[in-house]
């Protein structure tokens, strides 16, 4: 069954002083999550399992994410999670550190009820 893509949110987070990727990146979804409200599920009795949950992390070392952690952050869905170039690093050159950013795109998928509907 094909899909349709019924939501789009994008977040942005940081790890200031630790240099941590995967906190940056959850606090990236944890920002996107807190700009939706999702009432489809409860108001048309669609099951949440039915939706596929892309998460696109964008940080300057995208290995240094475990995406397994970030999709645990999900509350709803079937998440599938990658991390990519992108975000920013910011270079403390006073203390040799950098303060990391990342940013998120969540994208969710409902399979498309395109025919299954008559009007009668």
């Amino acid at each position: 069954m094909t899909e349709k893509r019924i939501i789009l949110e994008m977040g942005t987070g940081n790890d200031l002083y630790g240099q941590d990727y995967t906190k940056a990146a959850r606090r990236a979804v944890q920002d996107a999550l807190h700009h939706s409200s999702i009432t489809l599920f409860s108001k048309l009795g669609v099951d949440h399992t039915d939706m596929r949950v892309c998460v696109t992390i964008g940080v300057q070392d995208p290995d240094q994410v475990n995406c397994d952690l970030v999709a645990a952050d999900l509350p709803r869905g079937r998440a599938e999670v990658r991390a990519v170039k992108g975000g920013l690093d910011i270079k403390d050159i006073e203390t040799g550190t950098r303060h990391v950013v990342a940013t998120a795109a969540i994208e969710a998928f409902l399979p498309d009820p395109s025919g299954q509907y008559k009007l009668s």
